[in-house]
């Protein structure tokens, strides 16, 4: 398998931009190029291959309609446009500040092989790893991921992840754990019909970052996903998990820059 980066480029854009995005999703409407995914929770998220094309005005309207679309469903809350660095999509940035969508941090998107991650990692005695499922753990780590984003305390990601372990789809949650206690937390998306796998939700508390707690859990996941047979790995990575993964021998192969929408926020910038 050639894992250069234009070669894995283009097998992310083939395979990992298509239903693979969105496994869980509650419904899914086509705008021209544009994948309008509905989440349980009250969630919506705008993903595409590519925008075919598309000049500056028709994005413009591309923008209009997804909004159009999920402000016609009261449930809907929140919407995210995942755009990538790659892509050409004139005026797109422009466009969804227009319409009240708020940049978030870019990302960057790595890939590689499985192999370089499953490695031994050293650990202090009292931290103990382990996959979990039940619903009292699956809170807990939630719970855990919640603090470390910043954001507040909420069940909807516990119900969103125990939705998705129900499925069966081989989703994996992984947590380090002290006394019982999480200190870090990961899990692992097998993608359907094909050698990749994807490592999200990656934190530690504070307290313990830098003692091998996040390489020890990737290092977990991968091993996992070997056994699943999956031979690659990809992840959206934040600054603090990508030293990590490129240590091990992930390369970058584009950007994605969330921008999100919230019912009730001031439209326009």
């Amino acid at each position: 398998m050639d894992l250069a980066p234009a070669a894995l480029l283009a097998l992310y854009d083939d395979q990992l931009r298509t239903d693979a995005e969105t496994p869980s999703a509650r419904a899914v409407t086509r705008l021209g190029p544009l994948r309008l995914v509905t989440f349980d929770g009250g969630r919506g998220f705008v993903t595409y291959r590519d925008l075919a094309g598309a000049d500056a005005a028709t994005v413009r309207e591309l923008v209009a309609g997804a909004l159009e679309h999920y402000r016609a469903d009261p449930v809907v809350e929140r919407v995210e446009w995942k755009a990538r660095g790659h892509d050409a999509a004139p005026g797109l940035h422009a466009a969804l500040r227009e319409h009240g969508f708020v940049q978030q941090q870019q990302e960057v998107v790595v890939m590689g092989d499985a192999r370089l991650l499953a490695v031994d990692v050293p650990l202090p005695p009292q931290v103990v790893l382990r996959r979990v499922t039940s619903e009292d753990d699956v809170r807990a780590m939630s719970a855990m991921q919640d603090e470390v984003f910043g954001y507040p305390v909420s069940p909807r990601y516990a119900d969103a992840l125990l939705r998705r372990l129900a499925t069966g789809d081989g989703t994996e949650l992984w947590v380090a754990e002290v006394d019982g206690r999480v200190i870090g937390a990961g899990r692992l998306e097998p993608v359907a019909g094909s050698d990749v796998a994807g490592l999200w939700g990656g934190a530690v508390r504070p307290g313990w970052r830098g003692r091998g707690v996040h390489r020890a859990l990737t290092a977990a996941r991968a091993r996992s996903a070997l056994r699943l047979g999956r031979r690659l790995l990809h992840s959206d990575c934040s600054p603090a998990s990508r030293p990590v993964l490129e240590r091990s021998g992930m390369v970058p192969v584009t950007t994605t820059t969330p921008h999100v929408w919230h019912r009730g926020a001031p439209s326009g910038a």
